[in-house]
């Protein structure tokens, strides 16, 4: 089949090679222009587009993969169908019609829930045992359109929104593929979504990343993991700094203290919660890089009533 695939974050790459494995022609790669890094200097390339120019693929980074030039310019490469896996752009009407099968998307949870920016990072704090992926027809609305196929994946109860994302790109990659060709072959039958347990994965803020300690530990657990890498975790530190936080570990056989209250005991930096407290794993301070707790907690000296976040 000749391709187009548009996507832009690491996790879109296994998709990419998973297509170009298969033998299909992809006759451009579309991507997100180039971003600045952290300070905000330098311009780098998507993980999409730094693969696809070491393959030797035309790269495309429009920013409105929508405007009629773009259009054009896919109409004139008579393309069976577009393989889009987390580009980052709304695809306008114009766009959807230039291929002659359609624009299939590779979502990661099992459709109509979690349609929308962030359904494993959602999955994971809403406490989901079992998530997925689906391929579906791109159309007008948010993730709403027939399905071709479906995998399911169990969520692990150590998994981080980065662990359990790069697991479903391995197991969507295939999908991806299959779909496609199914599309091609006319053996697929797009089946429209169920109207029933339809979720919204709006995409995560800054304040959905705050720890609140006064909720439940396992709570506390699943919201930091589903933060995690981004926009990542964060608390406040007594001296009323920042700190972004890893992933911790409830303690169910220690005692309870104050929500927030930090100590240390048998070698584990413990923060209370809700209920029992949880050990810390690493912590950033602002300004430094991800540290062990405990190695963190001997440099700061705090006191027995040292408290993270709000009183």
């Amino acid at each position: 089949m000749r391709l187009i695939f548009a996507g832009t974050p690491e996790i879109a790459v296994p998709t990419l090679a998973a297509l170009e494995g298969a033998g299909h022609e992809i006759v451009a790669v579309l991507t997100q222009p180039d971003a600045r890094g952290k300070r905000g200097r330098t311009l780098h390339p998507s993980p999409v587009k730094a693969y696809a120019l070491e393959r030797g693929l035309d790269v495309w980074t429009p920013e409105k993969a929508s405007a009629p030039e773009v259009v054009e310019r896919i109409q004139a490469l008579e393309v069976d169908a577009a393989a889009v896996v987390a580009y980052g752009q709304i695809l306008r009407p114009a766009l959807l019609a230039a291929v002659r099968l359609a624009w299939v998307n590779l979502h990661f949870s099992v459709l109509p829930t979690w349609r929308g920016a962030a359904p494993v990072q959602r999955a994971i704090m809403a406490g989901d045992d079992v998530t997925g992926a689906s391929t579906f027809v791109i159309e007008k609305g948010l993730d709403t359109g027939p399905v071709i196929g479906t995998l399911t994946e169990r969520i692990r109860a150590t998994d981080t929104a980065g662990d359990l994302l790069e697991r479903l790109a391995q197991l969507g990659a295939p999908l991806m593929v299959q779909s496609l060709e199914a599309l091609d072959s006319g053996i697929a039958r797009p089946a429209p979504q169920s109207e029933d347990d339809i979720s919204y994965a709006h995409k995560l803020t800054r304040e959905d990343a705050y720890v609140r300690w006064d909720l439940a530990a396992h709570v506390v657990d699943r919201r930091i993991r589903g933060c995690t890498p981004a926009p990542g975790a964060w608390t406040t530190l007594p001296d009323g700094s920042v700190a972004k936080l890893g992933p911790v570990s409830p303690r169910l056989q220690r005692s309870r203290t104050a929500p927030g209250q930090v100590r240390f005991e048998e070698g584990e930096v413990l923060v209370g919660t809700g209920t029992e407290p949880v050990a810390l794993g690493w912590i950033a301070p602002a300004g430094k890089r991800p540290m062990d707790a405990a190695a963190w907690w001997r440099g700061a000296r705090l006191g027995e009533s040292a408290q993270l976040g709000e009183a």
